[in-house]
């Protein structure tokens, strides 16, 4: 294995990209011609609709121009479209605080029971059961990994279940008189932060990171008063930091009436290790498309569910599930002190299968192994590569490791040139630039995916890449130079999107 990762200084050929873009791919919606069907419908044979006198003044009177292909032309369309994407069934997605995890093909199989799948959210509660089985069994086991006392499951992805706890927060200061000012959020939070803490109504103030890329205890002791509502806070933190003094930072707060929210979207790092409701969380929310397999972002909606300590429950969002009388499960909405639904329904029920099954086939101890392996998975990776690359704080990593660009910058390489040319070598990019307080930052995690061989590989790339910034830095400034499209005009394309196809 050694030798071929030493070998490995060139792009790696995964039978996704050809090194030139050719004209009949690029002009696609342009192959458009008059009269062209993909398809022929038989003759009608019941009597004619007037469709302008059924719609009336909503009738279209123009046919909407859309490109005129025969069948073949669409199927290689969108079948050429499926062989440029990466994905993650092709490669190691390192992006950072994203957890581009594998989804288990048993999860995609379980939610695709008929009788999970088809469970409708109008259906009466004595005929859906099952799936009220499955609700409260993955409420059971995100308690119990979080070390809270009650969850709702409403929340439609993490930024939306940050604003669902500290909605909470604002009810709970509410029914004690004053739902407080201020909200401190530290600098190395997710940026979801500050917005939700603003949405919800809080002035947001920052708090600067110590040299550790930690809490300055001092400095939160000297900002927190009696208007502030919480502290939120990222852990692990993206700079991939586990804040090892989290239980006295909750015992400021709560000195003060104050309550600790965390950010869980980086529980990848913790879970099956330490359940936040042991050292002081009050609230927190989770990302069941991170943490537990569910598909993220393009491949299916996400989930974030929130959990909390039980003077909290009085607030969660209507409808709770609840057993009745007679044994049987159901949904109670006479919540008074509720903040209200925050989401249509139930929640994405489809990442709730998902996730459980993922809990369920693992178990206890394969959760705990996939944390440990996330961890390792980082941690040999910032092993095999500081030497290269700078690493701005020496602390110990947990799920995910970030460099900077400083060394590379030297050479007039910024962190987005080394992105693009990782491109070359059938790599998806890494985070560039992000967290802020890392400038030039390279934010990499690996995820517990991923074999030694495969990463390797990537590290083996980013070596290569190193050299080449030494060597012949323009190389990589010009980067990528294997895709279908060369390096985009980014200043351009925020300012003056093209967004749809118009015809000639």
């Amino acid at each position: 294995m050694s030798s071929a990762t030493e070998n490995h200084v060139g792009p790696r050929t995964t039978g996704k990209v050809r090194p030139h873009q050719t004209q009949n791919e690029r002009l696609v919606f342009e192959k458009s011609s008059p009269g062209k069907k993909a398809y022929k419908l038989p003759p009608l044979d019941v009597p004619a609709i007037d469709v302008a006198a059924l719609l009336g003044e909503t009738h279209r009177k123009v046919a909407g121009e859309l490109p005129e292909l025969s069948e073949i032309e669409i199927i290689r369309h969108f079948t050429r479209l499926s062989t440029w994407n990466y994905a993650i069934d092709l490669g190691m997605y390192p992006l950072g605080s994203c957890t581009m995890k594998y989804n288990p093909r048993v999860n995609e199989f379980v939610s695709r029971i008929e009788g999970l799948a088809e469970a409708h959210p109008y259906r009466p509660d004595a005929l859906a059961q099952g799936i009220l089985d499955v609700i409260e069994l993955l409420q059971k086991c995100l308690i119990e990994i979080t070390g809270m006392d009650t969850i709702t499951l409403q929340p439609a992805a993490g930024a939306h279940g940050e604003f669902t706890g500290i909605l909470l927060v604002r009810a709970r200061h509410e029914s004690n008189g004053n739902p407080r000012r201020k909200v401190i959020i530290p600098d190395s939070a997710h940026g979801t932060n500050p917005a939700t803490a603003a949405i919800c109504g809080y002035q947001v103030e920052n708090l600067k990171s110590n040299a550790d890329g930690g809490i300055d205890l001092e400095a939160l002791a000297r900002q927190v008063d009696e208007e502030t509502a919480a502290l939120m806070l990222t852990n692990p933190s993206t700079i991939g930091v586990f804040e090892n003094q989290i239980h006295k930072i909750a015992e400021i707060l709560h000195a003060k009436g104050a309550l600790l929210y965390m950010d869980g979207a980086n529980m990848n790092a913790l879970v099956g290790k330490v359940r936040p409701g042991d050292f002081g969380v009050d609230v927190m929310h989770l990302n069941l498309h991170k943490t537990f397999s569910t598909p993220h972002g393009g491949g299916g909606p996400g989930s974030g569910p929130v959990a909390c300590k039980a003077f909290l429950e009085p607030f969660l969002p209507t409808p709770v599930l609840m057993t009745k009388a007679d044994g049987t499960k159901g949904w109670n909405y006479d919540r008074p002190q509720s903040v209200g639904r925050v989401r249509a329904f139930y929640g994405n029920t489809g990442m709730f299968i998902r996730a459980l099954a993922y809990i369920l086939a693992n178990g206890p101890d394969g959760l705990r192994q996939t944390t440990e392996d996330a961890v390792l998975n980082a941690n040999y990776i910032r092993h095999k590569l500081e030497d290269l690359y700078e690493l701005p704080y020496k602390t110990p990593s947990m799920h995910e490791v970030v460099f900077s660009d400083k060394r590379q910058a030297a050479k007039g390489v910024k962190t987005g040139d080394i992105a693009k040319r990782l491109i070359d070598y059938g790599f998806h990019p890494y985070t560039v630039s992000f967290p802020l307080i890392v400038p030039g930052a390279l934010m990499i995690e690996p995820t517990e995916s991923e074999s030694v061989e495969e990463l390797d590989l990537f590290i083996a790339a980013m070596r290569a890449i190193a050299k080449e910034v030494d060597e012949t830095p323009e190389l990589v400034k010009t980067a990528p130079h294997s895709t279908r499209v060369s390096r985009l005009d980014e200043v351009g394309a925020a300012r003056k999107p093209v967004l749809r196809w118009k015809p000639a």
